[in-house]
């Protein structure tokens, strides 16, 4: 091989060498980190990368590439460097206005379409309420998945509602859900009870945000992580305000910290209207999910 060859920045090249600096930069997914932002310069599919290992991207891919790469080395996710993310087998947009959906939430709206299954109603008329909806990923994904079904999409913050308003265009639900700013259910008209409130609220504690990675701290938006000094004030909150709002038997389901799981289950406990109350574990074993019916 010529000098002059052994200088080309081919594929292949730029992949090794943006793997190995992210990879002492502290990225837990250096190679993927790698593909997904070179495939985003170069505008293409990731896969398409495998098949063009010896091309040499002109200027133009490389100074994209190396604006990314450089944000990317300084902390920014890759999923805000790219303007989007996957969840549940769906693409949606985020930005430094929303959080960045995480796999455990999947578990939310599994159980939530489960308990639908378990009573029979998927293809019922169903009222659900979306607490602290983000970028949109619990509304839409129950609504893509219960047909018939209207959802409130709650946030406090106008940005995130916004870019969720997108997403549910972009996934042609718009139509079945309603976008409310709101402090939890302070804005939601009390027109008729819900059959279904779930939420993934602001639930670490202080001491907890302060040892969080930076990619989080610097650029996820700190009041959808806090829930209070000890990560259970918005929780309680949400609770007490939550289920009076369901008909009975209906349910909410909600994401929390392991680390604050046996508290909160400790104070539905003493919840008189709290009934039939379910703790559901991640992948990692760690209890993740509750769901607690309205007394009947």
């Amino acid at each position: 091989m010529s000098a002059e060859q052994a200088e080309k920045w081919t594929i292949l090249k730029l992949l090794e060498w943006t793997t190995e600096y992210f990879g002492k930069s502290g990225s837990d997914s250096p190679r993927l980190d790698a593909e997904l932002l070179l495939a985003e310069a170069r505008g293409c599919q990731r896969i398409e990368l495998y098949t063009a290992f010896n091309e040499e991207p002109d200027e133009a891919v490389r100074t994209a590439f190396r604006e990314l790469v450089r944000r990317r080395g300084e902390g920014t996710p890759v999923s805000q460097l790219l303007g989007r993310k996957e969840f549940y087998s769906l693409s949606f947009r985020v930005s430094e206005d929303t959080l960045i959906p995480r796999p455990e939430t999947e578990h939310l709206v599994i159980e939530a379409l489960d308990e639908f299954k378990r009573l029979g109603q998927t293809n019922d008329k169903l009222q659900i309420a979306d607490i602290g909806t983000g970028s949109g990923i619990i509304a839409i994904c129950l609504a893509k998945n219960l047909p018939n079904a209207h959802v409130s999409a709650i946030d406090i913050s106008p940005a995130a509602l916004r870019i969720a308003e997108l997403n549910a265009a972009d996934h042609k639900v718009q139509d079945r859900i309603d976008f409310i700013e709101s402090d939890l259910l302070a804005k939601l008209p009390a027109t008729q009870p819900l059959d279904m409130i779930c939420s993934n609220p602001p639930y670490v504690s202080e001491a907890e945000y302060a040892e969080l990675d930076k990619s989080v701290r610097d650029f996820e938006p700190r009041q959808a992580l806090v829930g209070g000094p000890d990560g259970t004030e918005t929780i309680v909150r949400l609770i007490d305000e939550a289920l009076p709002r369901l008909k009975p038997g209906g349910r909410l389901i909600f994401e929390l910290s392991p680390m604050i799981a046996d508290s909160v289950t400790e104070h539905l406990a003493h919840v008189d209207a709290a009934e039939d109350v379910r703790v559901i574990k991640d992948l990692s074993g760690h209890k993740r999910i509750i769901s607690v019916a309205r007394g009947k």
